[in-house]
């Protein structure tokens, strides 16, 4: 008892003092990992992925790539400006890479490395899709969700070791059937829910940057659909899932559209 005891003041007090608050949604999220620590090593693993892989350049769509980036960029320095936090972005080393890939993805390392890949450009069609995409990538780098997901698997780790002393004095086929339970557990009512809130948080703060950044919010809607229909239904069912359903993320996006719209308005960009 007292081991099991010691151990969860332990988890108390990693969730009381690792903690951190974003700037642009007010919260507080999990920080056990600091950003000092992942940028460097982020920027390394960016470096030697574009080493591996054929970066395109000099072409239109790469241009595009990049012109777009540079716009969420600064729709989110003029952000964090007006919410008084532009010192937020000091260590961030912004690039947008457009990479030579079927995959109907992009993603954005912790610190502001983006990659695009060639896969997803009939599906974005045009910069508005393309912001779309960037938009939510640049999101997920800016609320820090990298660092949080580092977080909360060494949470779920601690919480490993807890179970394990608690069944220490058990059989070996309880102490199984423990962890077994508790890995499901984590899983499906911790770590996915987890992981699918990241995903509409940065579905929101994205459609923000895209609409500060000059690009109707309004473009999400098709684009999610066009994703929707690029699947072909095979996504798995969402509770068991990382990521939102397509007609989750739509439904949501269509009202969030006014919100995002207001929030531009704020920088003298009007839509009609």
């Amino acid at each position: 008892m007292k081991r099991i005891m010691a151990f969860s003041l332990f988890g108390f007090f990693v969730l009381i003092m690792g903690c951190a608050t974003n700037p642009l949604t007010g919260k507080s999220t999990l920080a056990l990992v600091d950003n000092s620590s992942i940028f460097p090593s982020a920027f390394q693993q960016y470096d030697a992925f574009l080493k591996e892989n054929k970066v395109i350049s000099g072409t239109a769509d790469a241009k595009r790539v990049e012109t777009v980036g540079i716009k969420i960029k600064q729709a989110a320095e003029k952000w964090l400006k007006a919410v008084g936090k532009p010192e937020y972005l000091k260590d961030y080393k912004w690039e947008y890479k457009l990479v030579d890939d079927k995959a109907i993805n992009a993603w954005c390392m912790p610190g502001g490395k983006i990659v695009v890949y060639t896969g997803i450009l009939p599906i974005t069609q045009d910069e508005a899709g393309l912001a779309t995409v960037m938009g939510h990538e640049v999101a997920h780098a800016l609320l820090n969700h990298g660092q949080q997901r580092m977080s909360a698997g060494m949470l779920q780790e601690i919480g490993a070791v807890g179970v394990g002393v608690a069944t220490g004095n058990k059989s070996q086929e309880t102490q199984q059937i423990a962890m077994t339970a508790y890995g499901a557990t984590t899983q499906l009512g911790g770590m996915l829910p987890f992981s699918r809130s990241h995903e509409s948080e940065a579905d929101k703060i994205g459609l923000i940057l895209m609409a500060i950044a000059g690009y109707n919010p309004e473009a999400s809607v098709p684009f999610w659909k066009r994703m929707g229909s690029a699947s072909g239904g095979g996504a798995p069912p969402e509770f068991m899932s990382t990521h939102p359903s397509h007609d989750t993320r739509v439904s949501n996006l269509s009202k969030w559209i006014p919100e995002a719209k207001a929030e531009a308005a704020k920088y003298g960009v009007i839509f009609k």
